[in-house]
């Protein structure tokens, strides 16, 4: 029996040191040590170049990958971003600090919602489309269908909302007086104070083309067959929605909006979305400011409401847009000849609604608050080009434009109320400027020692080949 055994092992151990030979053959080392029966085996290095993938960091217990770094390179090259140091470096850096943020927003329990998502994932698709030169140039590039591309879009976008979220909740008390601004300002060198930048006070006075009845029953018409198709069953609204309406944020999602509250939406709309009670019946046509619409609801929750919608948009033809401008050109003429002021007519006569009760003056809205003073890369492009050209108390010769909140094509005129040149700011009239300058440096502070603090107290594990990076926050390497 025991001479059984012995034979049924060494047939194994021949088996073994076939199988190992082989494998020596393709560039595995074989060694057998003649003092013992120990066999040893060791594989050669394999060059960097060709790992396919692997993890180069842990952050708590969250990996960082090696093509998670490639794809964030990429990302970043079609930005047109820059770094500080080596990207090597600071590449990983930063994955590893966007995993501490997003680590605390689930300990927060700080959401985005699913209609945030989507509007942003379709302006970065957008905005690199236009890069690439056309869609399949990005697909080319990217070696992926768009609909994987917007998939992963959609990961990347919510955590980095995710993450913005979770830096504003951390500096959200941090303030800054008036005495702060003038204390951290009375020492700085003059060459260290900031340069505002050219910056104007715009007024507007805008015009909506005149629609045809004819293109507005054709557009009902179009509602009514929809709803038609639904009520029939030979389609559903979500399929409709999502083949016709343009509303292009919600289109992508069969129509859904999401939970919204009612002063969220146009008045007209929010009304008619907010008495719906049967979800299977579709709503009577909707005229909003954006066009008209057919609501179907999905469900309602307390205060909120979460409905589909199909938007149609009348198309405005050459001749209205012609008729607009030359309307508009005949007040910048009343207005000119001294017959009314420009703030008289954008009170009276613009279709307006974020500029009439202001007179017409524009309003810059950011996160330091709301002012009257625009750089001329803040403006809208058509606005900025129109500006570009006149001098103070000047009035534009009529032009058309895109109005940001309803995407509708309008004719418009403006004046240039104020011109303040490019300068060194100073605390009596750049004082908001001064003041974010320091608000931002607090709040740089503040996260920085958030950081510091959260590293000390996160299990971090790099590879090797990053212990000697120079990292902008210190206590990586353990």
């Amino acid at each position: 029996m025991n001479k059984n055994k012995y034979i049924i092992s060494l047939f194994a151990v021949v088996l073994l040191l076939s199988a190992i030979s082989a494998k020596a053959g393709q560039g595995m080392a074989l060694a057998i040590d003649n003092d013992s029966t120990a066999i040893k085996v060791s594989a050669p290095d394999i060059p960097e170049t060709s790992i396919i993938d692997e993890v180069i960091w842990v952050v708590g217990d969250e990996p960082i990958l090696k093509s998670d770094v490639e794809v964030f390179r990429m990302q970043a090259e079609q930005e047109g971003m820059k770094w500080n140091g080596d990207p090597d470096c600071a590449i990983p850096e930063q994955l590893a600090v966007q995993k501490l943020f997003l680590h605390q927003a689930a300990i927060d329990s700080l959401e985005v919602t699913e209609s945030d998502i989507s509007q942003g994932v379709e302006d970065q698709l957008n905005r690199w489309i236009q890069l690439a030169g056309s869609q399949e140039k990005l697909e080319e590039y990217q070696m992926k269908s768009i609909s994987q591309i917007r998939q992963d879009l959609r990961d990347d976008y919510k955590n980095s909302q995710l993450v913005q979220k979770m830096r504003m909740k951390l500096v959200e008390d941090v303030t800054v007086t008036p005495a702060d601004v003038r204390n951290y300002f009375k020492d700085v060198p003059e060459d260290s104070i900031p340069y505002v930048p050219t910056e104007v006070e715009v007024e507007i006075i805008t015009l909506q083309p005149k629609i045809s009845i004819e293109e507005i029953n054709r557009v009902k018409d179009q509602l009514r067959e929809y709803t038609e198709r639904v009520t029939k069953g030979e389609t559903t609204f979500a399929t409709l929605a999502l083949l016709y309406s343009e509303d292009s944020g919600s289109a992508r999602k069969g129509g859904e909006l999401g939970y919204v509250g009612r002063v969220y939406l146009d008045p007209a709309f929010a009304n008619v979305a907010f008495n719906l009670t049967d979800p299977k019946k579709i709503s009577k046509i909707v005229e909003s400011e954006f066009g008209y619409h057919i609501i179907q609801l999905i469900d309602k929750r307390g205060d909120k409401v979460n409905v589909r919608h199909i938007l149609r948009k009348p198309q405005v033809t050459q001749e209205a847009i012609e008729q607009g401008i030359a309307r508009l050109d005949s007040i910048a003429d009343d207005i000119r000849d001294g017959k009314f002021t420009f703030e008289e007519g954008a009170t009276f006569i613009s279709d307006d609604k974020d500029t009439k009760n202001n007179h017409g003056l524009m309003s810059n809205v950011s996160e330091e608050g709301r002012s009257s003073r625009f750089q001329m890369k803040d403006l809208p492009m058509e606005v900025a080009r129109v500006v570009d050209t006149l001098k103070v108390g000047q009035v534009s010769k009529a032009f058309t434009m895109v109005n940001a909140r309803t995407q509708k094509q309008v004719c418009a005129i403006v004046k240039l109320k104020n011109r303040v040149e490019e300068h060194r700011a100073t605390i009596t009239e750049d004082f908001q400027v001064m003041k974010a300058v320091v608000l931002e440096k607090r709040r740089t502070d503040a996260i920085k020692d958030w950081l510091a603090d959260k590293i000390k107290r996160t299990y971090v594990r790099m590879n090797d080949r990053y212990k000697d990076c120079e990292f902008e926050y210190q206590g990586w390497v353990k």
